[in-house]
């Protein structure tokens, strides 16, 4: 799966729109508009070093109200595509190194990183409804227009167009 074009390092479009581009998606979730306005923008700020040094500020207090306050680790460097959706976020741990495609819907308490120190991080595709208290770890890629069950662990790879649960998760039924 190449994830390049929704996954690119440069903003596809004006600084505001890259900053706005998930708040159609997220309507009538308040919080998830300001944690990802707020990501967007230490993103933004984040990619080159000058502005990196000049709103350095901005940087931590992205990190202490991110981080400290609402509980959720979702750092600045990590590649996430346009459409992003993340529904109450308490305990939610996102791995800078994973890569989330476009149009996903991420729910509390979910993990999504590498197994061991200094491994892989899963590659997620588009449309991928990830469930509340789901924990993604390792090397593996979840493919486009997956629905992943609340409580689930996700340790192998998942074909597009899947619904998958359990613990370790599998696959139970196909999409169309």
């Amino acid at each position: 799966m190449d994830y390049s074009i929704e996954l690119s390092s440069a903003p596809p479009m004006s600084i505001w729109k890259y900053i706005r581009q998930d708040l159609p998606f997220n309507k009538s979730n308040t919080k998830g508009k300001c944690i990802i306005v707020l990501f967007r923008l230490a993103a933004l700020i984040a990619r080159n070093r000058v502005t990196k040094v000049l709103f350095s500020p901005y940087l931590l207090f992205y990190k202490i109200i991110i981080e400290w306050i609402l509980g959720i680790e979702l750092h600045w460097d990590t590649r996430i595509g346009p459409g992003l959706r993340i529904y109450h976020g308490q305990a939610t741990v996102i791995n800078k190194d994973s890569r989330i495609g476009s149009h996903c819907i991420i729910r509390q308490s979910t993990t999504i990183g590498n197994a061991r120190v200094d491994g892989s991080c899963p590659v997620i595709g588009n449309y991928v409804d990830i469930g509340s208290n789901v924990c993604i770890i390792g090397d593996l890629t979840i493919g486009d227009n997956v629905v992943i069950g609340a409580g689930s662990v996700v340790v192998k790879s998942i074909p597009p167009n899947s619904l998958a649960v359990g613990n370790p998760a599998r696959v139970i039924k196909t999409i169309v």
